[in-house]
């Protein structure tokens, strides 16, 4: 059995002809499946609609294997200002709206809490180093310290690096 894909359809790499394509499949044949999910967490207000389409003709020729387009509008208030947010993914299986947003939405947990913990907080693409073994070296002690700091309770790594830069016996606490 063959794993099943999703993927992320950003806007800069389809040609004009089909974003045109993929903003006119909703209005052409409705969603197979749907769902709205409301959620209120750390100042936002979010409603995500998310719609399967299934019948997908015309849809893109390179696109060999593609058996579902997944919409998903976010829309919201985040610090007092409404914003609207349309992403498209594609997937080689056909599935529930509610099955293909949890998959997302583990995806993108994935990526803030550590790609982008890498990013921002430890500085990753601000490495002076790129292509040499002390990269390699600095990653693989990067994630040790994001490992440890999540270990001893931390969910922000900001934090951590506040209460334990200048507390060496609560480092070393994190090693026990």
């Amino acid at each position: 059995m063959r794993a099943a894909t999703i993927t992320l359809l950003p806007s800069k790499v389809i040609s004009p002809d089909y974003q045109h394509n993929l903003k006119q499949l909703p209005k052409l044949t409705g969603p197979t499946n749907g769902l709205l999910r409301l959620e209120k967490n750390r100042g936002r207000t979010t409603c995500r609609i998310v719609n399967v389409f299934t019948e997908l003709q015309d849809i893109h020729p390179d696109w060999v294997g593609v058996q579902s387009l997944i919409q998903i509008e976010r829309i919201g208030i985040r610090s007092g200002k409404k914003y609207l947010q349309i992403n498209h993914y594609i997937s080689s299986v056909v599935s529930k709206a509610i099955t293909f947003a949890e998959g997302i939405r583990q995806h993108w947990g994935i990526e803030n809490r550590l790609h982008w913990v890498k990013d921002v907080i430890a500085g990753v693409d601000a490495a002076p180093f790129r292509n040499s073994n002390a990269a390699t070296n600095w990653s693989i002690i990067r994630n040790i310290a994001i490992n440890l700091a999540r270990k001893g309770g931390y969910d922000s790594l900001t934090k951590a690096q506040r209460f334990l830069a200048h507390d060496i016996d609560k480092l070393f606490l994190l090693l026990e």
